[in-house]
């Protein structure tokens, strides 16, 4: 499966690519068949298994997580996403989304950690009447694109997908009183399926 934004990049790649080999430029269509080839694989969506364990709280990204860290009441994970994760973003917990605050900025290097308050970005907040979870998809270097599919008010399911962003980048995600993370630095989680804390309350 591959994430539904793919085909706005997919369709024209593949009609210039046909019009390539029907005009015999064979190296110019081999070179179009690698990219379409990589944009596929970028936009790639594989089915995940979904913690039925209402006390759990998913990863929202895959990558790696680069850092933890306590700020004031709160534990903050960062996740940075290279180009060969996979990219769509998925909710960390089943409830609905309170608040989405997109905010411009720099593209600075995703890895980067001054990129969670300087970069383009994209903060969301999820409640389910217990806690709010709030996650931050961030731009990068080549992450110029954030996308979020969801609004205000919608209800989402505990790893359902909520967006991506394109090429690389960062996904910071806030634990609240009441929660604890599961996961270390240098710990490598997938989307939608890796425990990274529980809900205590």
């Amino acid at each position: 499966m591959i994430a539904r934004d793919a085909f706005q990049f997919l369709i024209p790649l593949l009609l210039i690519t046909v019009a390539a080999f029907w005009l015999h430029s064979f190296v110019i269509g081999v070179i179009l068949l690698v990219l379409m080839s990589f944009v596929a694989f970028f936009f790639r969506n594989p089915r995940r298994t979904i913690p039925a364990d209402p006390s759990v709280i998913v990863s929202p990204a895959d990558g790696k997580v680069v850092k933890v860290e306590q700020v004031g009441n709160v534990t903050k994970m960062s996740i940075f996403l290279s180009l060969f994760n996979v990219h769509v973003n998925r909710s960390p917990i089943a409830g609905t989304i309170e608040a989405v605050d997109y905010r411009k900025g720099s593209f600075k290097a995703a890895y980067n950690h001054t990129a969670s308050i300087e970069n383009e970005r994209n903060v969301v907040m999820v409640s389910d009447g217990r806690i709010k979870i709030v996650f931050t998809q961030i731009a990068g270097v080549v992450a110029r694109r954030i996308v979020f599919w969801k609004r205000v008010g919608d209800a989402v399911q505990k790893g359902e997908l909520v967006g991506l962003i394109r090429f690389g980048s960062r996904v910071d995600i806030l634990f609240p009183a009441g929660t604890a993370v599961t996961v270390a630095v240098g710990d490598r989680v997938r989307g939608g399926s890796s425990p990274i804390g529980v809900i205590r309350n």
